[in-house]
């Protein structure tokens, strides 16, 4: 039997019956390395596209987990304030009245300081509710040793005084205070809610 004989396809022959290549060495070599190019940059563009779209679930995993941190934050922040609302209002109702009235003779001691450094000559005149009387004429007379006039007014708060000292006149008004404070906790609360 004779030998199987395959027929090649990359040569052709010549005329003399020589094989001759069909395509050429250096051809050749360039489309090997315009594929390997070819392949590189598809390859790079994968790994580019790849890198890209985890970055963007990356990015959006920590909008998400950012999102839900605030929300965590913001249920914490308003569980607490209503937990302590309580206590606070409380606080600034009982506590807060209590502090101006122990404070308000060192207050108008504090507003008639200057004002007999000024007005040494001309006479002090206190208007007050008769229910602090004793307190502010007691610290302010023992602090200045200047003669008084003290001048009850019922219609007063206890945390308001007038204090004239000749034609100059300073209000003490740590009730208007007080209200302002307590007005603006509650109002923090009602906008925290």
């Amino acid at each position: 039997m004779p030998a199987l004989r395959l027929e090649v396809f990359d040569t052709v022959t010549a005329g003399d019956g020589t094989p001759q290549p069909l395509v050429e060495a250096s051809a050749l070599d360039d489309a090997k390395i315009a594929s390997f190019e070819q392949g590189y940059s598809a390859g790079w563009e994968d790994a580019a596209a790849a890198q890209s779209d985890d970055q963007t679930r990356i990015r959006a995993d920590l909008a998400r987990n950012l999102q839900s941190l605030a929300f965590t934050f913001q249920d914490a922040r308003s569980h607490v304030l209503q937990a302590i609302r309580p206590l606070i209002l409380e606080m600034t109702g009982r506590l807060l009245p209590e502090v101006a009235r122990e404070a308000l003779a060192p207050t108008v001691l504090g507003a008639v300081m200057p004002l007999a450094e000024e007005m040494a000559d001309a006479p002090l005149t206190l208007i007050l509710n008769p229910a602090v009387r004793d307190r502010v004429e007691g610290l302010v007379a023992q602090a200045t040793g200047l003669p008084m006039v003290i001048e009850e007014e019922p219609s007063l708060a206890e945390g308001q005084v007038y204090i004239r000292f000749g034609p100059a006149e300073t209000r003490v008004d740590l009730t208007q205070v007080t209200d302002d404070i307590s007005a603006a906790v509650r109002a923090f609360f009602t906008l925290s809610t």
